[in-house]
């Protein structure tokens, strides 16, 4: 006799000790991952709850996969959302009842947070305190994070005090962050306010979210606030929030970014939205080097080395201890250097605030930003403040180009990364962007690449400016000026123009080649052409990949965070744009 083949829901729905809902999205499974059917009425939804506490691991056409991991955890409590709230959400959407070891995991990870406090006892000490007393014998006979403790007292353990950046990294490795209590030393006063009026003639004031961002990170002056990380996307008002925290704490404060450019839209913004004289702004950076109440400086300067022998490893690191800062503001936090995390593991008795639009770092050096910087603060998903009109309404494209005949043997014999750089530099590419460019003629349009010989061709083909990083910064102000003020149309540029570049009516982007896998440079490339339109016209984005190379596998993980927040890249064929001829 034949066995009887009975489908798999009938066969779950016979199974009365499982219930089963067809209708939702979700299916969560016993390793803390979990599948989002793409397709399902509650797709939306179940992204914008999942993006709240999980990572998107691969996003193919028809189901998404995510992780919950203890940092994602973590993140979710320090922002306030409960491990109830999470499950009631899980429970919500899915359709099988939620693994058991799962539920108990997120329990357990979410009251992690906060179950050791860092503390400042009367005395002045710094302790280690919980609830938990067999837990603080656990942490004491760690060897992890023995090196930085004192000794045991009633109040708790005893941390060395300059190494309180370092208590707090080694705490997160062995599974339980720390929450900092300890607060903060003064720094020097400084008065400001945000004007309503700015001086460039337009009215000012925080957008609700930026309020909502400025409140969670300062906490009313509290020892529960003064630390964090908030997350925004490009084009939604990060430096304007940077700016609320600053007239909230009315003290100096360092500003670190990262490149020249950027610095000074930075000081252009202080000075025309709040009251702050020119003269209390400074600039540190290659070119001058002042040093002012709020002071301006970049990543680059601070990581410099002396060449010379004997001559100081890292000249400009006494720019921390120039002034007694009250905050610093760490700019696109997720591209902070080594070197950095090392000096900010040492001022933990400074604010501080980092702002980014993602959380991604290629290095994977998340906790070091959870540790040092401070958790999550606040975030609002992308789609959300598109709805709003907050940021471009976007469409994303990408568009797979053949790799030429006499191209393919070459590629065929090259080692991984020279692989990579050929199927980059595909010169089919060239007459793509040639017609795309043709196509957006009356656009403001963003050429973008990795690979300098690239985009030399690509410039001299199109009779566009190019900038990169060996373009004096003089230059690179004046060919962004000229673009904002519509004398240029198309600018070819480097990755110098990934971050932090303020070009408001730039609404095409046109990405030829990338870094590798970079999820977060995606972000930012996107991020350039966010801001809103003066028309209220959206942005158009393209990806150029080659196709069936390690172009194209790359291309898919660099999408991957851009498609956690809504994104759908439409896949077309170069042939339907630049047919051959």
């Amino acid at each position: 006799m034949g066995t009887e083949r009975i489908p798999f829901e009938e066969r779950v729905r016979r199974d009365h000790s499982v219930s089963y809902q067809p209708q939702n999205p979700l299916i969560v499974q016993s390793d803390k991952t979990v599948l989002l059917e793409v397709m399902n009425p509650l797709f939306d939804e179940a992204r914008d709850v999942l993006a709240r506490f999980a990572e998107l691991l691969k996003s193919p056409e028809h189901i998404h996969t995510y992780q919950i991991t203890p940092l994602s955890l973590w993140n979710a409590a320090a922002s306030g959302l409960t491990a109830d709230a999470i499950l009631t959400d899980l429970e919500r959407l899915s359709k099988f009842p939620l693994p058991e070891n799962l539920r108990k995991d997120i329990i357990d990870y979410a009251a992690r947070y906060g179950r050791v406090q860092l503390a400042k006892t009367g005395a002045g000490d710094l302790v280690l305190r919980s609830q938990d007393p067999v837990l603080l014998t656990e942490v004491w006979h760690n060897k992890v994070v023995r090196p930085y403790l004192v000794d045991q007292g009633p109040e708790g353990i005893r941390v060395i005090a300059e190494r309180r950046g370092h208590v707090k990294q080694a705490m997160i490795k062995i599974g339980f962050p720390v929450e900092d209590l300890a607060g903060y030393t003064e720094g020097a006063s400084l008065e400001m306010a945000l004007r309503a009026l700015a001086l460039s003639g337009r009215p000012f004031q925080l957008r609700d979210y930026q309020q909502q961002a400025v409140s969670a990170f300062y906490k009313g002056g509290s020892i529960f606030g003064g630390s964090g990380v908030i997350v925004l996307p490009c084009g939604a008002g990060k430096t304007v929030v940077g700016m609320g925290a600053m007239s909230e704490i009315q003290q100096q404060t360092l500003i670190l970014t990262t490149n020249i450019t950027a610095v000074r839209q930075w000081m252009d913004e202080l000075v025309d939205k709040t009251t702050l004289r020119r003269d209390q702004v400074g600039e540190y950076s290659g070119e001058v080097k002042e040093i002012r109440p709020v002071t301006v400086s970049t990543y680059q300067i601070l990581t410099y080395r002396e060449n010379a022998n004997g001559g100081p490893q890292f000249p400009h690191f006494h720019v921390f201890n120039a002034r007694p800062w009250g905050l610093i503001i760490y700019d696109e936090v997720h591209m902070l250097p080594a070197p950095v995390f090392r000096i900010t593991s040492e001022i933990q008795a400074m604010r501080r605030l980092g702002l980014t639009a993602t959380l991604i770092r290629e290095d994977g050096a998340e906790e070091d930003v959870f540790s040092l910087i401070g958790p999550k603060r606040f975030d609002i998903p992308w789609k959300v403040l598109e709805r709003q009109g907050y940021i471009a309404e976007a469409t994303c494209h990408e568009i797979r180009v053949p790799l030429h005949e006499e191209l393919r043997l070459s590629y065929a014999v090259a080692e991984d990364r020279a692989k990579f750089r050929i199927a980059s530099e595909n010169p089919a590419k060239n007459r793509l962007v040639t017609e795309l460019v043709r196509r957006h003629r009356d656009d403001n349009v963003l050429v973008i690449g990795q690979y300098l010989d690239q985009l030399k061709s690509l410039a001299a083909e199109l009779g566009a400016p190019l900038i990169t990083g060996q373009v004096p910064s003089k230059e690179r102000e004046e060919l962004y000026a000229q673009f904002k003020r519509g004398d240029i149309r198309v600018l070819v540029v480097s990755k110098v123009a990934n971050f932090a570049i303020d070009l408001p009516d730039a609404n095409v982007a046109i990405q030829v080649s990338g870094t590798f896998g970079s999820r977060q440079e995606e972000a930012q490339r996107l991020g350039r052409i966010l801001r809103p339109k003066s028309d209220g016209s959206g942005a158009t984005f393209y990806s150029l990949v080659t196709r069936e190379t390690r172009d194209q596998e790359f291309a898919a993980k660099r999408q991957l965070f851009l498609t956690e927040q809504g994104y759908r890249y439409e896949i077309s064929h170069s042939e339907e744009f630049a047919p051959e001829t």
